[in-house]
């Protein structure tokens, strides 16, 4: 995967440019990278050009700039990029933490956004449970300066279907990824980001502003952390149509690829 780079508030963002076409920009889930997204990009570059971003800290992007405070601030530096890219207006599908910034730039710059996807995401503020349980998770992590076997346990199995050992390589990849983790991105990056992610305010007011006409919510049937109710509920805020995607988790596009991709070419118009 060729990667790119651009300097935005004064870091270094990497991201993937590949195909011709109506550009689609893909937002990446918290702890993963722009290789979350491969078979949609295989799939989508055929027809479209897919640009796809990777989140501070995460693949070769350099840790978060101070302006990165919230959830705004990322719509701001992903709009940042493209006006650098000089695209003008360009379809969205974010995942998880993609759909929480996605979600802020298309509402706060409408006409840069044609068709918007959200999966396997929430603009609610984070159920005060989970919130807690996540900023355990770092607390522990960042005081370890690792992701110790006993956290990975309990991390990784919440990206994906509840119900049994879907993809496996995928599952073992992701784990040893994250084990891999220096220190240095632990506290830099990954610490403060998921608390910016997880201690974000309640959005869904906001979601009444998205064209419901151009945006479908989209959910893993076995999601764990953005369970379908949440979907439901912004989707009859936005006034969208809403779907689940069978035997998928969080990560639905890698759990799967085939429905996610055929939904994609099928849904997003070539020629705007």
């Amino acid at each position: 995967m060729q990667k790119n780079f651009i300097e935005i508030d004064g870091a270094r963002m990497s991201y993937v440019d590949q195909g011709q076409g109506f550009p689609v920009l893909l937002g990446h889930s918290y702890l993963w990278s722009a290789a979350m997204w491969q078979p949609q990009i295989d799939a989508l570059s055929r027809y479209f050009r897919v640009i796809v971003p990777e989140l501070w800290g995460h693949g070769d992007s350099a840790a978060p700039p101070a302006a990165t405070t919230d959830m705004r601030a990322l719509a701001r530096q992903h709009l940042a990029l493209l006006d650098a890219l000089d695209i003008p207006k360009c379809h969205l599908v974010g995942l998880s933490v993609g759909g929480m910034w996605g979600a802020e730039l298309a509402a706060d710059h409408p006409t840069r956004i044609d068709h918007l996807v959200l999966m396997d995401t929430y603009l609610g503020a984070e159920p005060e449970a989970t919130r807690l349980k996540y900023f355990a998770l770092l607390d522990a992590a960042s005081a370890a300066d690792s992701f110790s076997d006993a956290l990975l346990d309990i991390i990784v199995p919440i990206f994906f279907h509840a119900g049994g050992q879907t993809v496996p390589e995928i599952r073992e990849r992701f784990r040893a990824d994250l084990k891999a983790s220096s220190t240095e991105t632990i506290r830099q990056s990954l610490d403060p980001l998921g608390r910016v992610i997880f201690g974000r305010p309640d959005l869904l007011p906001r979601l009444a502003e998205l064209p419901g006409e151009r945006t479908i919510v989209l959910c893993g049937d076995q999601d764990i952390p953005r369970p379908p109710e949440e979907s439901g509920e912004m989707s009859r805020i936005i006034g969208c149509l809403a779907a689940q995607i069978p035997n998928a988790g969080h990560i639905s596009s890698l759990e799967n690829p085939q429905v996610v991709n055929a939904f994609l070419l099928n849904w997003l118009p070539r020629n705007r």
